[in-house]
Order: C-alpha cells, then structure tokens, then sequence
C-alpha cells in the first residue's frame, strides 16, 4: 500500500539575515534526483500557487499516475518561457536556510555546469538507489565531488519502498557509501532512508523507518553552512569583452569573487599594469555608484588607457593573483582518448584560455576502486594530478585560496575532455604584480597624423617563405616614407635575431614570438606610426591573437603565392635545406600553414609587380581612413 505523507509546514525565520547555502544534487540516472527535488519544492512550500494540483488535474486526464519528477518537467517548460525561475537554478527555504538548488544529471553535465560557474555548490546531496545499491557511477559522483571541493555531502537513499524499508539493506548501503567517502576525506553530514515518491524521509520520519532516528533531508540540509561569502573573497574580475562606447573603453565581464568601486586601485593580471577604477557601468542604470560584488556583471572604465585582452583577470593590488606559465592540477579525465604526457590540449580559466602541454602524469586514480598508481597517463572516467605548461600565461589562484579562479576545464578537438582544480602554481613566477605605470607619450595622436597625414595601424603581411612579404614590407616603408609618413619595418627574421632570440620554433614559441611582435606593432600604432610587420606566422590562431592586441588598427595583407612559386625562388636556401632534412621546423614543405580567411588584402607577387602590389595597399589604406591624401605616382618611387 501507498502511503502519501502530507506537506509539511516548514516554519521560516522571522528576523536576521539568512544563509544561502547552494547545494547540487547528483547520482546514478534513475536513483531519484528529480522525484527528490519535486517533493522538496512540495514539502516546503515552494512551489508556485495552484501548480501541484494543476498537474495532477493533467495526469488524471490523461489517464497516468502522477509523478513528482513532472514537477520539474513544468517548471523546465516554464523556464524556456523565461517566467518562474532562473535557467540554472531551483530555490526553497528549510527553517533557517536559504537553498539554491543545482540539478546535475551525471558528470559530464557537472563538468560544464562548472564551467559556467553554476557549479559553486556549498554541498551535496548524493542519491543511491536502495535496490541497485552503489554502482560505478555512484563512486565517481563521490570522487567528483571530492575533485571539485565539495565537504558537505548528505547521502539519501532513495526507493526505501522497493525494499520493503529494510533496516538491513540500509546499514549495508550505508557501509559502503560511507567507507567510500572517508577514504576521500568527506565526511557524511546524514545518511537518510528515504522514499521521495512518498515522502518517507524527506520531511517527516514516518512509521515505515521508524528504526531510524536521524535527521530528515529538510532536516540535514538546514544544518548546512555556507562557505566564506563570494563578496568576502579577494576581487576577481575576468576580462570578457573590450568594448567602445563614445570615447570610451569598456571593460565588461563578471565579478566573480569579492568587491569594486569607482576609485579602486587595481591590478590587471598577468601583466601587473596598475590603474585606477574611473567608472563602473551597467545596463540600463549608468554609472553605477557604490561597491558592486560578485555575480554582478559590469563594465568599467580606467584612469589611463591600458591594453587588455579576453582573458586578463582585475584584481585588487594588495591581493592579485599568480601570473604563471606552470600549474599543477587535480583533474577528472572524459575523454574517450587517455591523458598522455607530452600530449598538446587547450585549457580554459575562467574566461582565459591557451595551448599547454602536458608536462608530466604525477599519479592516477580509479575513481571506483580509489588505488592511484605511477603512471604517464589518465584512462577515461579516471583521476590523476598533471603538470601544465601554458603557451601564454595566466592569473590563476590555487583552488584553496580562490575557488572562483582555481578551476580549469580542458578541451581536445573542441569537446570539454576534463576538468578540475588548480593545486599550486609554479613558484618560480613572482607573487605580487609589479607596479607598471606606462608613461604615456607627449604627443596626442592626432598630432602626429596632422604631421604624417595618416592614422597609426599595424599592417600585417603574412604568407610562405618566398612568397615576397618583405620586398613588399620594404618598397611600402620607402612608399610612405617619400610621402611624409613615419613607417616602420618590423621584419620576424629581423626580430628573431634580437628581441626574440630566445625562442625556437615549437608551437609555444611560434605563439610568443607573434605575441612580442603584435605587442611592439600595437605600441608603435597608438603612437601614430604604421608599423609593417612582415612575418609567415603560419598558425590562424596566433595571427587571430595579433589583431586582438592590435584591436581596430590592424590589417592583415596575405601575401598568397602559391608554394611552388615560393620554392622555386627559395631566396634564403630554406626549401632546399628543409628538403634535405636540415629544418625540421620549416614551415613551406608541409601543410602547417593556415591561409587567412578574411584578410583585409590578399597579393600574388606571381601575378602582381611589387608596384602593383604596394599600389593595392596605398588604395586600401586610403578606403580604410588610414592615409589621408590621394595617392601619388607610385612607380616613380620604388
């Protein structure tokens, strides 16, 4: 027989602030979550006026027992509406706490639930199924919570129904779950015999588990506390998006963890440069005044115009960040491929993403048998702890000190392969920022174009060796030059043997040496000179991150010969030693070379005469706004 508990009435706190503790639901598929959730709504009285008897009116209708996990089916239609409640979260209220509820079907979908961020749980609720028991899964929820620093975890066990409320069947079950826990350092807050489709156990201990005298599940969750306050934590502000708005820059993003206000210092990591906050906006009230705190999206502006990319972090300067090329990280693998030292991935912190290498496999751990053991590799569904080096650095904090910046996601091939928690930084890398305050030029930019008769712009020649960038760079520099201009030859080969001659040519290296070559070019730009960059910069990727640092006053000229032409010039000798096995890292032999796909001007030198060609970008530097006068005869001067 089916014995329906009555809702109970949840008595709420009358006076103070109550805590809001975030908890997220995981098991097995089919455990019980959903039924759980739908009658905790129901038992504390949170559900929308009139939608519980609504549903059963359509369940009896259509001829179907009524389902608590219909509850959440109606809500989920509600939220694709946009009315009710939010898309990633379910509130209730127990006696003296506030719940924000995160439904996590299985791992996978808790991974990038935590990408987002929805994923910051106070606690959790682990569901077993009392007639399957702990299965595999089971274990790897455990292990997962434990991955993502997780310590409050209630276990319920479900379907006590099934098996007739069975005293034994429950000890056995919570032998297991328990030992399982504790060896992972998690200590269960309550195991509690439940039957979500009944109510036994979730709000009221009823007769059929009277041999149980501990708390119910409303009962285990009120005695959860929340970690330290988000607002309480150091400022974590990561870059999303640099916007211009009037003469403004608009730095936009969330606040992830802590407090700013206009007039802050702050520091924008990894490069340590120092401003001060101007102004905080928002939409539609703007500006804003007062301290705005985590979870609040803002745009700010600064006391001095800084270059920031996608990715940067803003932090107080009493309490930045790491900036760091070396993590050392706790992760969970889902990838159908293993893990391998050497192996090339992209990782993601917060809004911060880069190429890193897998420097090295430290342990790796069946989450189901909990045995870690030596190895190079990290098998599907299995735990290990890597060594990371980043082709680009990154503010990042161990996850024990910031949990909003100390969680990195992994993705192989555009699919998320894993994910975890930053454990240390490299302690090589400085742990404060420097105090750099760029010195600002004399000269407005507008007054360098009133002398030169062109704007600033970073014109990006890319293309094979020997298609003729730099015959092209050098006759457009005495082009400009003849005309009053101030151009500037920034040649990779040139700079190879200078600036970066510490670099080789692994991809890393490649990545940094563009990187070096945009942040010289973008400086020269804002100044008012049109720096020429001639180098193959053969990955889109890395050409991608140049016009990022060059933002609006790049251009990118592809110089397209094909490569048979290239290679029958062979100007330098290269083709011929790269033939011959002498340059392993030579890019023209191959197919490492990614064409642009949106170029601003592609050239043939094949096809085109060198007075042709510059002829081509005078007239599309005059479309563009950057030269200001008509061209004059350009052959007489080359």
């Amino acid at each position: 027989m089916t014995i329906l508990v009555s809702p109970s009435t949840v008595p709420h706190a009358s006076s103070g602030e109550r805590p809001q503790v975030s908890i997220v639901i995981v098991g097995h598929v089919d455990h019980g979550k959903s039924t759980l959730v739908g009658r905790l709504l129901h038992e504390t009285g949170s559900l929308p006026d009139g939608k519980l008897e609504m549903l059963k009116a359509v369940s009896a209708r259509r001829g179907m027992p009524f389902e608590w996990s219909f509850l959440l089916d109606a809500l989920q239609t509600e939220r694709d509406q946009g009315i009710t409640i939010d898309t990633t979260q379910i509130r209730f209220r127990t006696p003296s706490r506030d719940i924000v509820l995160i439904d996590a079907p299985g791992h996978a979908e808790f991974l990038r639930n935590m990408i987002t961020g929805a994923s910051q749980a106070d606690a959790a609720v682990l569901i077993i199924d009392a007639l399957e028991g702990v299965r595999d899964q089971t274990r790897r929820h455990g292990y997962l919570l434990h991955l993502l620093g997780v310590k409050q975890v209630c276990v319920v066990i479900n379907k006590m129904d099934r098996v007739d409320f069975s005293e034994a069947r429950f000890n056995e079950i919570k032998r297991e779950i328990s030992g399982h826990l504790t060896g992972l350092g998690v200590s269960p807050v309550a195991v509690i015999p439940i039957s979500a489709r009944d109510g036994d156990g979730v709000a009221q201990n009823t007769p059929r588990i009277a041999w149980y005298s501990g708390p119910t599940v409303v009962g285990a969750l009120d005695t959860l506390t929340p970690t330290r306050a988000l607002t309480e934590l150091p400022l974590r502000l990561p870059v999303q998006a640099i916007y211009k708005f009037d003469d403004r820059r608009i730095i936009a993003g969330r606040i992830e963890a802590g407090r700013l206000s206009p007039g802050d210092e702050i520091v924008i990591m990894p490069a340590g440069k120092i401003a001060k906050i101007k102004t905080v906006e928002s939409w539609p009230q703007t500006p804003l005044s007062g301290p705005q705190g985590a979870g609040r999206s803002v745009g700010i502006t600064l006391d001095r115009e800084l270059f920031l990319e996608r990715g940067d972090v803003i932090a107080h300067t009493a309490t930045a960040p790491r900036d760091t090329r070396r993590l050392h990280a706790r992760i969970f693998w889902l990838h159908e491929t293993a893990l391998k030292t050497g192996d090339t991935v992209l990782v993601r912190i917060g809004t911060m993403e880069s190429r890193a290498t897998v420097v090295a496999v430290e342990k790796a751990v069946d989450p189901g048998e909990l045995t870690g053991i030596a190895s190079t590799s990290i098998a599907r569904n299995h735990v290990g702890e890597i060594d990371l080096s980043l082709a680009r650095p990154a503010a990042a904090d161990p996850y024990a000190d910031n949990p909003r910046n100390g969680r990195l996601v992994i993705e192989v091939g555009g699919r998320i392969a894993g994910g975890g928690l930053v454990l240390s930084i490299d302690t090589g890398q400085r742990a404060v920022p420097v105090d750099i305050v760029p010195v600002e030029s004399a000269l407005q930019p507008e007054e360098r174009a009133a002398r030169h008769h062109h704007a600033g712009a970073v014109l990006w020649f890319t293309g094979l060796p020997g298609a003729g960038k730099s015959t092209l760079a050098l006759a457009l520099e005495r082009r400009l030059f003849s005309r009053g201009g101030s151009a500037i030859l920034l040649d990779g080969d040139t700079l190879r043997a200078g600036l970066n001659s510490d670099l080789g040519f692994s991809p890393q290296d490649r990545r940094e040496n563009i990187r070096r070559l945009a942040e010289v070019a973008a400086h020269l730009a804002r100044n008012g000179h049109i720096a020429i960059v001639a180098a193959v910069s053969p990955a889109a990727e890395d050409r991608a991150q140049a016009r990022r640092i060059a933002d609006d006053l790049f251009r990118e000229i592809y110089v397209s010969t094909s490569a048979e032409v290239c290679e029958s010039r062979d100007p330098k000798g290269h083709y011929a030693k790269a033939r011959a096995g002498g340059l392993p890292g030579f890019t023209g032999t191959g197919t490492d070379y990614q064409p642009p796909s949106a170029a601003e001007l592609a050239l043939d030198t094949a096809t085109s005469s060198v007075a042709e060609a510059v002829g081509e970008i005078e007239r599309m530097l005059l479309a563009s706004h950057v030269l200001q006068q008509e061209p004059m005869d350009i052959a007489a001067h080359i």
